[in-house]
């Protein structure tokens, strides 16, 4: 079956499991799965499940990513503060939602590697910075001070001070925190200054790394 088709077949499966964002359907639409994927899974791209990366990473399962997108409420004219670059296929997935996407990776390899695909890919609204994804977007270009959405691809042991500092009034953020294996999904809002946490599920990811030089 053409990768095409497979990606339709995807778009059907999210729906039937309730994502009815039509902004997120339709960004799972456009982006091929199949290059951020490594060459000897890409036959696997379009089931919905998790698959190996580089660097001991994963290409989060669609289903996840689709949940967290529709969660955050995305507006076309938001800038997006993404923590975990990973293979770039959720940096794919942002930019054809959001005006801008500041994507921060801890691994050099994997933020390179996202940076050519996502540039034959022809992304232009996608910045990166590598770095320790707990203290967000800092030392970077564009200059950012915070964001009206703010989504992390790894889990935290707590939810990082440095992330909330950058999430806007009104801004929710969607992070997974907990231990290793299962984690919690966290909806964050930001509310006339106060944080408002709501649990959205389980969920498991790889824990967020930290960086000793940065």
């Amino acid at each position: 079956m053409r990768f095409e088709d497979q990606r339709k077949n995807l778009v059907l499966e999210l729906r039937q499991a309730g994502i009815s964002d039509e902004r997120v359907l339709n960004a799972f639409l456009k982006v091929p799965r199949e290059m951020f994927v490594l060459p000897q899974f890409r036959d696997y791209a379009y089931q919905n499940r998790p698959l190996p990366i580089n660097a001991q990473q994963t290409i989060s399962q669609p289903l996840m990513i689709a949940i967290m997108l529709q969660l955050l409420e995305l507006q076309p004219g938001d800038s997006v503060l993404e923590i975990g670059t990973g293979s770039g296929y959720q940096s794919a997935l942002l930019a054809e939602i959001v005006s801008e996407v500041c994507s921060v990776e801890v691994i050099e390899s994997l933020s390179l590697s996202a940076q050519k695909a996502l540039r034959s890919e022809g992304y232009k609204n996608i910045y990166f910075r590598i770095g320790d994804g707990h203290s967000g977007w800092q030392k970077a270009y564009p200059v950012r001070k915070e964001f009206p959405r703010i989504i992390v691809s790894a889990a935290a042991d707590s939810i990082p001070k440095g992330l909330t500092d950058q999430l806007a009034e009104k801004g929710i953020m969607a992070i997974p925190v907990g231990g290793s294996g299962l984690q919690e999904l966290h909806i964050i809002r930001r509310q006339q200054g106060n944080l408002e946490i709501t649990l959205a599920g389980g969920c498991s990811f790889v824990p967020l790394v930290y960086s000793k030089t940065s």
